[in-house]
């Protein structure tokens, strides 16, 4: 009981994952994984980020529902009393576009190798709007009992799909430990565009498969990104292929004045 009580009263005064209200402070770096990875995928972003002095937090996105995902993360940028600087993964892209709606702390969105859905748009309208991606035939679907589907890469396909300038190895434990994604999220319209008043950066790989390099280009070009960073030869999964470039594009948008 008394544990129980300790545990409610920490409820009460706040969360463990509040910062100090020093306008000094470096911003708190709220990172999104997107479809078909996992937390653990910032992870070398993360020792960028914590070496230069940024507290990061990778962020566990539900994979279920734009809405209801980006309410997870909202949850936790409200939890920070300093700025924040949102950073999102393919998917994670609209879960951040919706994240940063009604909250006054967050002072730019990072789009890595992911959508920035105008009002209206989801996933999958945006993916059909340029040619070049080839995820489609690498899918593979699991029927869900409220008759909904998962949709996973299918691992003999995922290194070339996914993540084809990581090593054999690593590209083989992503595979197995990717986080499935449902139709109905890739599917749902996205609320008010918030790129439309926050400052954007992007940064995707020449050789994405899953979101063509036409398709960023686009939507850098829509939001008036700040500055957008195409790594030549990488793939879709940038952030652990080239975790240095990702973390200097998200100190540039943390640092900004």
């Amino acid at each position: 009981m008394r544990a129980l009580a300790l545990a409610a009263a920490i409820g009460v005064s706040g969360s463990a994952l509040a910062q100090p209200a020093d306008p000094q402070t470096k911003p708190t770096i709220v990172l999104v994984h997107g479809a078909f990875a996992e937390s653990s995928s910032w992870n070398d972003v993360i020792s960028e980020l914590k070496r230069d002095g940024y507290t990061a937090i990778a962020a566990a996105n539900p994979l279920r529902s734009v809405a209801g995902d980006a309410a997870t993360v909202s949850a936790i940028v409200r939890s920070i009393s300093g700025p924040v600087v949102l950073v999102g993964h393919s998917y994670g892209g609209p879960v951040i576009t919706e994240a940063a709606n009604g909250n006054a702390n967050v002072k730019a969105l990072v789009y890595v190798a992911a959508f920035a859905p105008e009002t209206g748009e989801s996933s999958l309208t945006l993916s059909e709007k340029f040619p070049g991606s080839t995820l489609a035939g690498a899918i593979a679907t699991i029927a869900l009992p409220d008759g909904g589907q998962d949709l996973y890469i299918q691992p003999d396909k995922f290194r070339v799909q996914f993540a084809a300038d990581v090593s054999e190895d690593q590209a083989k434990l992503m595979a197995a430990t990717q986080r499935p994604v449902t139709q109905a999220a890739l599917a749902e319209p996205s609320g008010v565009a918030s790129w439309k008043k926050l400052p954007s950066y992007m940064v995707y790989g020449s050789e994405d498969r899953n979101i063509p390099p036409t398709m960023m280009s686009f939507m850098a070009k829509r939001a008036h990104a700040v500055k957008a960073v195409v790594v030549e030869g990488a793939s879709h999964a940038i952030m652990v292929s080239h975790p240095d470039a990702v973390a200097s594009l998200i100190e540039e948008a943390a640092s900004a004045k």
